[in-house]
């Protein structure tokens, strides 16, 4: 990989030896299911092969200095006292797992190190997850303790939840984790329970398009949507008193007591619902070998986060648009927390060139914007490279 030469180099330039380890852990794009995994959901994602790499050495003190190759700025803290900097917020997600891991019981241990990435930052393809997920694997290398994949996804939330503040739920920091190549992973949210589910290998390609709109989720609607989900709840359950979330409503169940909850709260709790059965839906489709459905199902997921849970934008809805003019598309929908970011479309093999030309131009021609496209197959999850 280009990208570990890169820090590596830069290691030995910055630090005057060479890297002890490497790791990386990958970004991920979710084919179905937004907006559910808060809400102890479903949830249907893949890995990319788009990582944050970290290279290091241990120290024999209790400071960490890491380098970032992307925003070519040095960050260092002690593990005694961790805070957020504001100097480097890029900072705050190495930070926040290390102070996550002790608050669990690991000794982190200081080191030097040098962070680079390729997952596009800001574009929903969730460079913060991979970066988090690194994080745990380089404070493992260094102290020489070893955590188990699915509690490396909760420390990684964590970090994101309670030190960076956006109320995440878990399905980035899990497909990074425990990403298999070849196959999307089917996650219950709730119980952790997951699947592999093997994509096609032959046919078809996942095309991811970048709006070149920046988000970030801080500084976004994301939290207000969660408590509009909390709110849905709290109203339904007088009339289906063993809810503990959405995740616990039927379409049925909604059918019936939609009409006590205030427009705003419906609509968001009707996006909930109707979206962890597309998942499943989704998941029973690509089983069968029907890819047309599937498409259809991604299709419907857009619209309903676009009406219902209001997170598209116009260059997203443009995207979709034009991807749905595109002979040889089955299906196009926003990915990530929205508000920006990145579309995911289902495209035959030979329609992939013709997608990139025709919506590239026609996109710029609406919005002034250029668009970015990754043509994808699913990748392995993070891993220990020496």
């Amino acid at each position: 990989m280009e990208i570990v030469g890169a820090a590596c180099a830069q290691f030995r330039a910055r630090f005057g030896s060479d890297a002890r380890f490497a790791v990386r852990a990958p970004g991920r794009v979710n084919l179905i299911g937004e907006h559910t995994d808060y809400n102890e959901g479903f949830v249907f994602p893949a890995a990319i092969p788009y990582d944050v790499v970290i290279a290091g050495s241990p120290r024999a003190d209790r400071i960490v200095r890491a380098w970032s190759l992307v925003f070519e700025q040095e960050s260092s803290f002690s593990l005694d006292e961790i805070r957020r900097s504001p100097e480097a917020p890029w900072s705050d997600y190495l930070r926040g797992v290390a102070a996550i891991l002790q608050d669990e019981g690991f000794d982190p241990g200081g080191m030097d190190s040098v962070v680079a990435g390729t997952v596009p930052i800001g574009s929903g393809l969730s460079s913060s997850a991979a970066i988090e997920i690194a994080s745990v694997l380089a404070f493992e290398a260094a102290a020489g303790f070893a955590v188990d994949p699915v509690q490396r996804a909760l420390i990684g939330q964590r970090a994101e939840r309670e030190f960076v503040g956006v109320q995440c739920g878990i399905m980035d920091q899990f497909i990074s984790s425990l990403g298999r190549r070849g196959h999307a992973l089917f996650i219950d949210t709730r119980t952790l329970e997951h699947e592999a589910v093997p994509l096609p290998e032959q046919g078809f390609r996942i095309l991811v398009s970048d709006t070149r709109k920046q988000r970030g989720l801080v500084d976004s609607e994301y939290n207000a949507r969660r408590r509009e989900c909390e709110r849905a709840v709290e109203l339904l359950r007088p009339h289906l008193p063993g809810i503990r979330a959405l995740r616990d409503v039927t379409q049925e169940d909604f059918a019936r007591h939609a009409g006590d909850l205030p427009d705003i709260v419906r609509r968001r709790a009707r996006h909930v619902v109707t979206e962890n059965a597309r998942v499943l839906e989704s998941v029973a489709a690509l089983k069968a070998g029907d890819l047309d459905r599937f498409g259809r199902l991604m299709n419907e997921s857009h619209e309903s986060l676009r009406h219902d849970y209001e997170v598209s934008s116009p260059e997203l809805d443009a995207l979709v648009e034009e991807a749905h003019a595109v002979e040889g598309v089955l299906g196009s929908r926003m990915t990530g927390a929205g508000f920006g970011g990145c579309t995911v479309s289902l495209v035959a093999e030979e329609a992939v060139d013709r997608f990139q030309r025709e919506v590239g131009r026609r996109y710029w021609a609406r919005t002034g914007l250029q668009p970015l496209f990754y043509v994808c197959t699913a990748a392995q999850g993070a891993a220990r490279l020496f």
